[in-house]
C-alpha cells in the first residue's frame, strides 16, 4: 500500500535534498583539502631526506637545496652540519582551495632529516 501525503508534505524530499546537497559538497572538498595536504607532507619528508643524502654524501649545501625544491617546488629548505651529523629542515605553506574552502586559512608543513656525513668517524674504527 502506498503511503499517504498530505499536501503540504508535498516537495519536502526535494527540499532536504536541495539542503543536503551543499553540505556533502563542503564535506567531499574538505576530504580532497586533506589527501592534498596529505600528498603535500609526503613531498616534504621525501624532500628532507633526499637532501639529507646529498649533504651527507658530500655533495654540498647548494645540491641539496637543489634537491629538496625539486622535490617539493617553493620550499624552504635549512641545511646545517654540526659535528658530523647534517640536519635538513624542509617547510612549505600550502594553501586551500578557493570557494567554500577558502576561509581555511593555510597549512604549513615540515620535515626533518639527519644523515651522518661520510667519511667522518664518530668513534673508534671496527
Amino acid at each position: 500500500m502506498r503511503p499517504v501525503m498530505r499536501r503540504d508534505e508535498r516537495g519536502a524530499v526535494t527540499a532536504e535534498i536541495a539542503l543536503a546537497l551543499p553540505v556533502l559538497a563542503a564535506v567531499l572538498l574538505a576530504m580532497v583539502w586533506l589527501l592534498t595536504l596529505g600528498l603535500a607532507q609526503m613531498r616534504v619528508t621525501d624532500a628532507a631526506r633526499e637532501a639529507a643524502r646529498a649533504a651527507a654524501r658530500g655533495d654540498g649545501t647548494a645540491r641539496a637545496e637543489q634537491l629538496a625544491r625539486t622535490a617539493a617546488p617553493g620550499a624552504r629548505v635549512e641545511v646545517v652540519t654540526e659535528g658530523g651529523v647534517v640536519k635538513v629542515r624542509v617547510s612549505t605553506v600550502q594553501r586551500p582551495p578557493g570557494g567554500l574552502l577558502g576561509h581555511l586559512g593555510e597549512a604549513t608543513l615540515s620535515a626533518e632529516a639527519e644523515g651522518l656525513v661520510e667519511g667522518v668517524s664518530g668513534g673508534a674504527d671496527p
